[in-house]
């Protein structure tokens, strides 16, 4: 009889459940957040009386989703996370009304179909349900977003970088005074003018010569950066300035050879290319007409490259650390100041009057810019040492080394130091004497850095202040502390070496300020960053430090910076995997695939805000100093949360 009575009551229950009403209807939508990353979103309403759980519950069913991979251009990003408007039911987070869920999905065809079955608990007053499901089959096409408004979008709106086109033009108009380069301006313009048979056809040869000159410079770099785009993508092309501007391996040949360069321009040998290269290209310049001029701009090019080698290297190097086509623009930007003169003087020959000769002035242009290269150069040797964290070159001794450089150079202008190819000089002129004063001027200003002062204008080329073991006025018993604008370990949750600035609290992987950020209830602000990155120190020195934009970080949001240069093995739980199956097992290189492929960025700086389930309240945000404008954007995050 029991065993008939239990019977019954297992069908009345199979009955039950099978007559059971449906108490969530779906609807299925597909945000864009960049190229290849989607979110579908699953909307559910609750039938009155009723009530559902979240993805991560401890009371009821958590909801959840089992997707079918029957096409194989997607992958699941993540797991499935909440979005929408919660309630706490005896502490714990439920939903009524409406249940709003989020997956990602990486796709790699232009048009997939995405299938599964949706799955979730509801419960009344009395009782809860059985587990109920849905299938569902969503079509995603690689097309422009299909998103709510801009807080879902992905697009980076990242602004013109004129700090690296202003550079490169500086640098170019810096490399017509080199002795490689100057002798050459009235010789080739000269050349021109008597080889022309009217005024009309030397002007357009000259034209045609500075033309040249800015394709030699500009194409070779194009072409490569092209290349790679093409052969293997985005992500190849970041991958290889991520090395070159990250690697320990090219930046200490950098800094090698910028000290090789220097030791040349002060005149300890000479630099030159192979004489049957150079020999080659001169012979061309016989041939006339628009291929001897192209032969003729190759030869300088080639003549001056002991010169313009160096500036060339650093404009490029710190041009790497941008989008791709910032190495092009800033060569671009280079090559039009380097050849622009060669063209005026075409068009106005009588000019020639005016110019200087050429001199022992020429060599100390040349030896200044080899006090120049040596202070450059370690920067090359710090970027290595932040991101593999060797401890050499704290920032007390990355100033001491400046501070020495900068004093000798002030004395080389006062004529207290000479070279060897260096004229012997009775007095001291205008020009040298107010050099002389901006280089001491100089060494005056970085001095209180020695002692701890934030030194603003330097922020972007100094080594972090929690590397020097000296502040003023601080208690440096355990280690590097605070300053005024400083960098400072985070408590507790810090599982690696690094550092935010400004006294700031933060996680430095997006799992783990996001999980913060669920617990605090607050937003998210991810600062996707590197140690080698010199526009990432002045955003924090000149716009963070602002009271409005530090008030707002550390009251209003959870930080975390993403270090994209960092070379730390991380912890295994922090391991990522990425479309293909590659284990990224390092600090930078997960960091670096995150802020790709789930933001769309390549380059630092960038400012991403996220609500605690990870979803995208604004458009990213890029360098800009205006500090309005960051305040904006920091409002407009926590509006949209």
């Amino acid at each position: 009889m029991k065993r008939i009575l239990a019977l019954a009551f297992t069908l009345l229950l199979g009955i039950a459940g099978f007559s059971q009403t449906t108490t969530v209807t779906w609807k299925t939508d597909v945000r864009q957040k960049n190229d290849s990353l989607y979110t579908i979103v699953f909307t559910g309403q609750i039938i009155d009386g009723y009530h559902t759980y979240g993805t991560v519950t401890e009371m009821g069913y958590p909801a959840g989703a089992e997707f079918s991979p029957e096409d194989s251009g997607y992958s699941i990003s993540g797991p499935m996370y909440d979005l929408g408007t919660k309630t706490d039911y005896e502490g714990e987070q439920v939903y009524f009304n409406e249940i709003i869920l989020a997956q990602d999905v990486t796709v790699s065809k232009e048009q997939v179909k995405v299938n599964g079955e949706l799955n979730w608990q509801s419960c009344n007053e009395d009782y809860c349900n059985m587990p109920e499901y849905w299938e569902f089959s969503v079509d995603i096409k690689a097309s422009p977003a299909i998103s709510q408004g801009s807080a879902g979008s992905g697009e980076s709106h990242r602004g013109f970088n004129w700090a690296i086109v202003i550079e490169a033009i500086l640098w170019g108009f810096a490399a017509l005074l080199t002795p490689c380069v100057f002798p050459m301006v009235p010789m080739t313009v000269s050349f021109f003018m008597k080889g022309a048979t009217s005024p009309a056809a030397g002007r357009f040869k000259a034209s045609m010569y500075g033309l040249f000159i800015v394709l030699l410079y500009t194409v070779p770099i194009s072409l490569i950066i092209l290349i790679t785009r093409i052969v293997g993508g985005d992500a190849v092309t970041a991958d290889i300035f991520n090395w070159l501007a990250t690697h320990w391996l090219p930046n200490i040949i950098f800094f090698i050879v910028f000290m090789i360069f220097a030791a040349s321009f002060f005149g300890a040998f000479e630099i030159v290319l192979p004489s049957k290269l150079v020999n080659k290209s001169d012979k061309g310049v016989d041939k006339g007409g628009l291929l001897g001029t192209f032969f003729m701009a190759l030869t300088l090019v080639l003549v001056s490259f002991s010169c313009t080698g160096p500036i060339v290297g650093s404009v490029l190097i710190k041009a790497t650390q941008g989008e791709f086509w910032e190495p092009m623009i800033a060569m671009l930007a280079f090559s039009l100041a380097f050849a622009l003169p060669f063209t005026i003087l075409a068009f106005f020959p009588s000019l020639l009057k005016n110019m200087p000769k050429s001199g022992g002035w020429l060599n100390s242009v040349k030896v200044v810019l080899g006090f120049i290269e040596v202070a450059l150069g370690f920067k090359f040797l710090s970027v290595a040492d932040q991101t593999y964290h060797w401890g050499l070159l704290d920032r007390e001794v990355y100033l001491a080394i400046w501070i020495v450089v900068f004093t000798l150079l002030g004395f080389y202008l006062l004529g207290k130091i000479r070279f060897a190819n260096d004229d012997k000089t009775d007095h001291v002129s205008v020009k040298r004497l107010a050099l002389a004063i901006a280089s001491f001027s100089f060494v005056v200003y970085m001095i209180p850095g020695m002692f701890g002062a934030p030194l603003k204008a330097l922020s972007g080329y100094l080594p972090p202040i929690t590397t020097q073991d000296f502040v003023l006025g601080q208690n440096t018993g355990n280690g590097p502390v605070a300053a005024t604008v400083s960098e400072v370990k985070t408590t507790g949750e810090n599982k690696y070496d690094l550092h935010l600035p400004l006294g700031l609290q933060g996680y430095f992987t997006l799992d783990e300020g996001l999980e913060a950020a669920k617990a605090a209830g607050k937003p998210v602000f991810v600062d996707i960053t590197g140690h080698g990155c010199v526009n990432c120190r002045e955003m924090e020195s000149r716009v963070w430090s602002d009271p409005r934009v530090l008030e707002i970080l550390n009251n209003d949001y959870i930080v975390v910076a993403l270090y994209t240069d960092d070379k730390q093995k991380l912890a295994e739980e922090d391991w990522v995997t990425t479309d293909t199956g590659d284990v990224l097992k390092t600090l930078g290189r997960a960091n670096s695939y995150i802020v790709r492929t789930r933001f769309g960025v390549n380059a630092q700086p960038n400012y991403v805000l996220l609500s605690p389930e990870g979803e995208q309240l604004a458009p990213v945000r890029g360098y800009d100093l205006d500090i309005q404008g960051f305040v904006d954007f920091l409002e407009s995050g926590l509006k949209e949360n």
